[in-house]
């Protein structure tokens, strides 16, 4: 099979000249004069742009596939909103239990959330929906009830239950020890309607351009949807999947991700090669780690892994020839993260994958140490705004001494390698929305006019870098997709028009006209 594609600008990688031919045979990219066959497909560009096909280093696509079975919360912009949406979600659906996301916690004042409001839209079924972070979760009494959680139920190491003045479970809860004590006893979705979340958000992921995916959470649990999703063709991008390391049950958990992997091994684009640390929460509930405590609050946060042990755990997992991922928001977060990797510094150097996902807040000593440490940033461009979320909730928890953050200009001149991810469905897939924010640092509305922290803008180029090339040496697979050279995976996005020749702040208007894998075309 050759396709040939022709009547466009054609990005080899960032280092190289644009070309105007590319020649695919069976899947890779060949030289631009062989001898192709008769019946060889020819596409025109129609004055396009060819780019090797983006990446997605850290989203979740199996979360954002079960959200299609709940209503859509993320546009509702009042409480009174949300519940009516979850009104009419009950009155049509029989299910025992009503799991649905996610909710935009700007909407409440501090992101906190009550049962009884819940309660007024379902009062006789349990009722969890997550928020857009899925740090957090709103329930209603029903599902507290069936939990057994009440004002003597004590918080659970690592989660908290956010409670009322006379020491009654709000509803919100926060962190995954705390949201378990309720999803632990609902029904899990069954292997079919998994496999039909997980085929329906890989074809959105194509339809964005992308051909590879860092799955950034997955529980041993959920990996036979994966693989009997993968198995019957469903998947319209390859997958990695990172298993998540659970503290509670560290050491001991490792050897029940070393035979879960194993299992995954052969499967058509489908890997499992990679193991998830969740260093810390997140700022806006105050889960974050920090050196020096919130602005609002006298704590430094809640983090998951004692520092001693993250390391001898990442040095583990690399003995058991696992690539690491890790969630890193806080500065003592990141700091942990980068401690652990100065353990496993030789396999860094001789090809592991250490990769510090989102890295909101770095204390700027720990700059310095990138320079020597072959690690990946993977950022979330589309969170480098001042949105509601930053000027709402973030900024009044950090303080202005540490409004510096995603320092992604400053990462990459130290020395990281940057990657981008979408963290879908938190925010969008689509990689012209990160590309556009990565470069301008705006929200959608153009706000603020010099972009918002604006030394730490990306050149167009380098973000095209980062959801190609970078994404590609962060998956371990640098030396066949990320670039278009002779040889390499046909892994392909056409966009309708060059987005680095236009104004920054329209990147996102292009139009994505076709995605190919390995020189099938998927979307």
């Amino acid at each position: 099979m050759a396709i040939v594609f022709t009547g466009g600008t054609i990005r080899i990688d960032g280092h190289e000249a644009d070309v105007d031919r590319l020649v695919v045979v069976d899947g890779a990219v060949a030289e631009a004069r062989h001898p192709l066959p008769d019946d060889a497909e020819h596409i025109d560009l129609e004055g396009g742009l060819l780019l090797p096909a983006f990446g997605d280093g850290h989203a979740h696509p199996l979360l954002a596939g079960r959200e299609r079975t709940g209503p859509a919360l993320r546009d509702a912009g009042s409480v009174d909103e949300i519940v009516e949406r979850v009104r009419a979600w009950g009155a049509r659906s029989d299910a025992p239990w009503l799991i649905g996301g996610s909710y935009d916690a700007t909407v409440a004042p501090g992101g906190m959330f009550d049962a009884r409001w819940l309660d007024a839209a379902v009062p006789d079924r349990p009722v969890v929906l997550h928020a857009w972070d899925y740090h957090t979760a709103w329930v209603n009494t029903a599902a507290l009830r069936e939990a057994g959680v009440d004002a003597d139920t004590p918080d659970p190491e690592l989660g908290r239950l956010v409670r009322r003045a006379d020491g009654s479970p709000s509803g919100t809860l926060v962190e995954r020890p705390a949201i378990d004590l309720v999803l632990n006893r609902a029904p899990r979705p069954s292997m079919r309607d998994d496999v039909e979340a997980l085929a329906a958000a890989t074809e959105v992921l194509a339809a964005h351009g992308i051909a590879w995916v860092q799955e950034a959470w997955t529980e041993t649990h959920d990996v036979p949807a994966w693989i009997a999703a993968a198995r019957s063709g469903r998947l319209r991008v390859d997958v990695d999947l990172a298993l998540r390391a659970d503290p509670a049950r560290w050491p001991d958990h490792l050897d029940e991700l070393v035979r879960v992997a194993a299992i995954v091994r052969g499967e058509p684009g489908l890997t499992c090669r990679t193991v998830k640390f969740f260093v810390d929460g997140i700022v806006e509930n105050r889960t974050a780690h920090l050196l020096e405590c919130y602005h609002d609050a006298r704590t430094r946060g809640l983090p998951n892994w004692d520092p001693d042990q993250l390391v001898d755990a990442v040095a583990a997992c690399d003995a058991a020839g696992f690539d690491v991922h890790l969630h890193a928001i806080g500065d003592a977060a990141v700091r942990a993260a980068l401690d652990a990797a100065e353990g496993i510094r030789e396999s860094l150097r001789r090809g592991r994958r250490f990769t510090i996902a989102h890295a909101q807040v770095i204390d700027p000593v720990d700059l310095p140490r990138l320079a020597d440490l072959d690690v990946t940033f993977c950022f979330q461009p589309q969170w480098a705004m001042a949105d509601a979320v930053m000027t709402e909730l973030t900024l009044p928890r950090l303080g202005l001494h540490r409004e510096r953050q995603y320092r992604m200009r400053a990462a990459r001149a130290a020395g990281a390698r940057l990657s981008f991810g979408s963290d879908w469905p938190v925010t969008s897939p689509d990689v012209l929305l990160g590309l556009r924010t990565a470069v301008t640092r705006q929200d959608p509305d153009g706000q603020p006019a010099g972009g918002w922290q604006p030394d730490e803008r990306l050149t167009v180029s380098e973000a095209i870098d980062a959801a190609t090339s970078g994404v590609a040496h962060q998956a371990g697979d640098h030396a066949t997709r990320g670039t278009l050279r002779p040889g390499m995976r046909a892994d392909l996005v056409w966009l309708d028009r060059d987005v680095r020749r236009g104004p920054a702040d329209r990147i996102a208007d292009a139009r994505i006209r076709g995605t190919w894998r390995r020189g099938i075309r998927t979307f």
